[in-house]
């Protein structure tokens, strides 16, 4: 079924709909960048409900004093309506000339709040009350902020993400009514960056998986359930310097601890692996919340662990590459 253009499809509010196709007009008519500079073209200017009712009140002092030949109205009329002209001047002139800059995004979880860094850049004088925000969120959620003459200043915008994968910022809104609220200048802008949203981790976690035992290598550590790590033991006066394990002795010094010595008495090679199918029978989302919990406590136990997920195979490691590694394979699976 069709929808003639011009009007709203049946259920929707007419002033939605009016708002839906404003929006799109906006975003057909701006490219998404990271960087925006304000200039005449991007740069919107109203008056305010309380510029209408300056507006009217002028209308009626110019009225009454042409009716009643009164020169001080006349003089009155006229200051205040220099002092609205001159209002309108400024407060477009507060947005106009700024560049706005969005630094790259930080992956989060689903569920947790991105934060969006915005940094606005001044070529002139001060610019004082710009306001940031989703665009389309409510006035309550503005962000406000002065920007010094020839200076920098930051703003952060916050938002939750709607689901897992990698999404692009919502568009924003900065706007001003400095300095007599008698007119309100506002900006859209589109930013181009990316923002990576990991699974919501499961709460409370499962217990980690049992690591399984490969013949024919050198013991390794991993992480038990009870969060002690095998295949390595205390340091014992006389040990081989070959038996230590530098690599966890380089982070159990850093916290304060003592030096370890690979266990000999194991002969078989631990793996851990944060598998699909230990996941048994869950849903697919609820199965990779699991696995982002795994690899989670995982990396806090310091242990090696891979991940298997259907179609993707990421080898046994440790360290914060290793985390990033799996959650972007989870954020990204489908």
């Amino acid at each position: 079924m069709t929808v003639d253009a011009g009007l709203a499809p049946p259920g929707l509010n007419p002033a939605a709909h009016i708002r839906a196709r404003f929006r799109a007009w906006i975003d057909a008519r701006q490219p998404r960048t990271d960087t925006l500079q304000l200039t005449q073209r991007n740069v919107y200017i109203l008056p305010t409900r309380a510029g209408w009712m300056f507006g009217a009140t002028l209308l009626v002092l110019l009225v009454a004093s042409v009716n009643y030949q009164l020169n001080l109205g006349y003089v009155l009329t006229f200051l205040l309506a220099g002092s609205g002209v001159v209002s309108m001047h400024l407060t477009h002139a507060t947005l106009r000339g700024l560049t706005l800059h969005l630094k790259p995004v930080a992956p989060v979880f689903a569920g947790d709040p991105a934060v969006l860094d915005v940094v606005l850049t001044s070529p002139g004088a001060a610019r004082f009350g710009i306001g940031l925000k989703v665009y389309g969120a409510p006035e309550d959620t503005l962000t406000w902020i002065d920007v010094p003459a020839l200076g920098q200043a930051h703003a952060q915008v916050s938002f939750v993400p709607p689901r897992r994968g990698r999404h692009e910022p919502p568009t924003l809104g900065a706007e001003t009514r400095f300095p007599l609220g008698l007119f309100r200048v506002w900006t859209v802008w589109r930013p181009a960056g990316q923002l990576l949203v990991y699974p919501s981790p499961e709460r409370p976690p499962a217990a980690l998986p049992a690591a399984r035992a490969v013949p024919g290598g050198p013991t390794q550590s991993r992480s038990a359930d009870g969060g002690e790590v095998e295949g390595v033991r205390a340091y014992r006066r006389g040990d081989p310097l070959k038996l230590i394990a530098w690599k966890k002795a380089a982070k159990t010094l850093d916290s304060g601890g003592d030096l370890v010595s690979r266990d000999t008495s194991a002969s078989a090679h631990q793996e851990l692996w944060l598998d699909w199918q230990a996941c048994g029978t869950l849903a697919p989302e609820e199965r990779l919340s699991r696995l982002t919990s795994w690899t989670l406590a995982a990396h806090r136990a310091g242990a090696d662990y891979g991940l298997h997920l259907p179609g993707v195979d990421i080898a046994p490691a440790d360290g914060d590459a290793q985390r990033r590694q799996c959650l972007e394979a989870l954020a990204l699976w489908h």
